[in-house]
């Protein structure tokens, strides 16, 4: 199930203007805050490495290892370990400090993210957001919603999630709280009926974006992942000229694992980007390197806390810097 504790608190506790100790911690400081696990873990093994006397065999192997543990995964440690190599020959270096600055930019260039990706949020959107059990879907719609309202869209909810008990009354408190209306349904109803008078709505009411908070579901059971293929295709046929996203929530502590589930639901929907949540939990932080580079979709939106604005766009430069820092 779905953690919905002090789901409420975590809504109503935000102000509309932020006070001035949340300007002087900005996201940055946040971020940089919640990477501390990742951070020491990954660069204290980093600076070990970079200690060695020589770039040798035996260096691109150890940065190779602490890459790999670092869950940045096979296909873009070869990347990073190519390009620092390539980088070494040309720039003729010769100590191993001298590659810190280098492999730094050379996660950046796998991880980075073109404005056109968030095109969608100034265009007529449906936004799907799905993923497994307990990753935070819910609270991402809700997080959405109110930063789309801000932003002057006009923006519905619809409360797809028909299966777990209080993910309508807490998508209801986020919706009361982005002042934004939301169409809802009974325990049990059919997802895919609510999706039809959700976009039905979307279209009578001129809507925006449309957010569409779906139940997790696990990746391995079919029946489920056909009931999200079947809202998909309502979407695509009822409003084929909207822009479409579906956005699949991944839990940043799971690792590898988040990457297995991303694959598997783009076998069903075809995913158009990824919010990394629970980053202030993880030792893993790599996996939003590796998921960008072993199936090409990028990190959208970043979760490094509970409350609204610790939700934010994906950058990469502001992620490995923190990461570094």
């Amino acid at each position: 199930m779905e953690d919905n504790t002090n789901f409420e608190n975590e809504v109503t506790g935000v102000s509309e203007d932020n006070t001035d100790g949340e300007k002087k911690h900005g996201f940055f400081a946040r971020l940089k805050e919640g990477l501390t696990k990742t951070r020491d873990s990954f660069v204290k093994n980093l600076n070990n490495a970079f200690t060695a006397s020589e770039i040798d065999d035996d260096f691109f192997e150890e940065l190779e290892e602490i890459l790999i543990m670092a869950d940045i995964g096979v296909k873009a440690t070869e990347n990073i370990i190519d390009n620092l190599k390539e980088r070494i020959k040309k720039d003729h270096l010769k100590k191993t400090e001298e590659c810190r600055e280098i492999l730094k930019e050379s996660i950046k260039q796998q991880m980075a993210v073109g404005e056109t990706e968030y095109k969608f949020e100034n265009e007529k959107s449906i936004v799907m957001v799905i993923g497994v059990n307990g990753v935070g879907k819910t609270t991402t719609v809700g997080k959405l919603a109110s930063k789309f309202k801000a932003s002057g869209r006009k923006v519905l909810i619809a409360a797809a999630d028909t299966f777990r008990a209080a993910a309508g009354e807490q998508l209801e408190v986020w919706a009361k709280r982005a002042d934004v209306p939301i169409v809802g349904s009974v325990n049990g109803a059919d997802p895919a009926s609510v999706v039809f008078d959700a976009v039905s709505a979307c279209k009578a009411r001129g809507t925006d974006i449309l957010l569409i908070d779906t139940a997790g579901r696990l990746h391995n059971k079919k029946n489920l992942m056909e009931e999200l293929r079947k809202m998909d295709k309502i979407i695509s046929r009822e409003f084929p000229d909207a822009h479409r996203e579906n956005l699949i929530v991944l839990d940043g502590t799971t690792g590898q694992n988040a990457l297995v589930q991303a694959k598997e639901f783009s076998e069903v929907a075809p995913i158009t980007g990824i919010v990394l949540t629970k980053m202030d939990g993880t030792a893993k932080g790599g996996i939003a390197v590796a998921i960008q580079s072993e199936l090409g979709i990028p990190v959208k939106y970043i979760g490094v806390g509970e409350k609204i604005e610790d939700l934010q766009k994906f950058d990469a430069n502001d992620f490995v810097d923190a990461i570094f820092s």
